[in-house]
């Protein structure tokens, strides 16, 4: 978002992911207002209707029985108690047994968190404290593995199925030898799968095993097979409201097999769906960078007309160019402090002129021994245009994988 010499002149790339941040923090507060707005106006009036339908119904109870309605609050809030230690109106499987709990550790080092099993004591609530931690902090690492492994795989029979398609149209040579396709094949060598064929193909895995996993869930839950599909995001996802809960019920035809199979579809799907929300963070990314793109072009715009007006009677001898120091260590070019002498029309001393060859040179044979040494830099001034070019965690293993996240781009 650099704009050189008018009122874009302080911007950097410190500032231009500032920008980002902002605009994607912006962006967000107004998807939630969105959401809320949509949600608000579809639930808001069946909840109110359930509250009435609660209200008559306890109003019934009451006169029926010859009760005050204090002495019923106070009974239903001990239900509410004992609803948060495990206890159910339903015969449902203990929670704290050996398979109880390994349930539980499962939903909060995956960070589900359905909430249907909370420890009561003060100290199985420190325990869990520490122990999710380091459980979510090792979850967090298994899924960027997971994710880095999938890219991999996913770039490999993309750039395999590329390169068939290639020799099929006869762009590459059959015999794999470098011949007068060698451009060809140099080019290959650097080809990466676009973000939105992987998105592709991620939504049609998480899709799939979805699908599977409601097809097993509707008839051993009793849920409808639109219920087992929101289970199946909601679990997958990691959002773990507990409205809908798996393997709850005290007893299961096949049972052994169908919790094997619940954490089975549950190990998928939420790999599988946590993977696919990084590729699509991707696709927001490149969305932000073109708002940014465009609203610096006309930033930039309008400089350059400032800038014109401003230079419009002032005589400059031959083509004038603002020189900028560059660094040998990062190659950035940064604004000198001779720009106003050049501007001015001022001429260049000769010591500018030496220490200006003598950093140009020192590049030039830094690349050249990076280049023979076969470490090139990939770091290079268009890579700090794309923004999150580094990024961290998922951002960071997809960075240069992808096709949207190459430096080459």
């Amino acid at each position: 978002m650099a704009c050189r010499g008018g009122c874009c002149s302080s911007a950097g790339r410190l500032n231009a992911d500032n920008a980002r941040f902002l605009l994607l923090a912006v962006l967000i507060v107004l998807y939630m207002l969105c959401g809320a707005a949509v949600f608000s106006a579809i639930e808001l009036p069946t909840e109110r209707e359930a509250k009435e339908r609660w209200e008559e119904r306890l109003e019934n109870f009451t006169r029926r029985h010859n009760l005050s309605r204090a002495e019923l609050r106070h009974f239903l809030r001990e239900y509410e108690e004992a609803s948060v230690a495990g206890i159910r109106v339903d015969d449902i499987r203990p929670r704290w047994d050996f398979t109880g709990a390994f349930y539980f550790v499962g939903t909060v080092v995956s960070t589900i968190g359905f909430g249907m099993t909370t420890p009561a004591t003060v100290g199985g609530k420190i325990f869990l404290i520490f122990y999710g931690l380091i459980g979510c902090a090792g979850t967090i690492l298994f899924f960027n593995l997971f994710l880095e492994r999938l890219i991999t795989v996913i770039a490999y029979v993309m750039k395999s199925c590329h390169e068939r398609q290639l020799r099929r149209k006869g762009v590459l040579p059959h015999n794999g030898r470098r011949g007068s396709g060698t451009s060809e094949v140099d080019s290959l060598a650097g080809w990466k799968p676009s973000v939105y064929y992987v998105m592709l193909i991620l939504c049609v895995a998480s899709l799939i095993i979805s699908c599977c996993a409601s097809a097993m869930y509707t008839p051993i839950e009793g849920w409808s097979y639109f219920d087992s599909l929101y289970f199946c995001f909601v679990a997958f996802s990691t959002i773990g409201f507990g409205d809908l809960v798996s393997s709850q019920n005290i007893k299961y035809e096949s049972q052994g097999l169908y919790r094997f199979g619940n954490f089975v579809f549950i190990l998928m799907g939420v790999c599988c769906i946590y993977s696919l929300f990084n590729v699509i963070s991707i696709v927001i990314k490149q969305s932000i960078n073109w708002i940014l793109k465009k609203l610096d072009c006309r930033c930039c715009h309008r400089c350059q007309r400032k800038l014109f007006r401003s230079r419009r009677n002032v005589v400059m001898p031959g083509n004038v160019r603002s020189r900028r120091n560059i660094s040998i260590e990062t190659d950035v070019i940064n604004e000198s402090d001779t720009d106003g002498r050049r501007l001015s029309g001022e001429m260049i001393s000769m010591k500018d002129f030496l220490a200006s060859n003598k950093v140009s040179l020192a590049i030039m044979q830094k690349q050249l021994s990076e280049t023979a040494n076969g470490y090139p830099r990939q770091m290079s001034s268009n890579s700090k245009q794309n923004g999150f070019s580094g990024g961290v965690g998922a951002l960071a293993i997809m960075n240069n994988r992808l096709a949207e996240t190459s430096v080459d781009r």
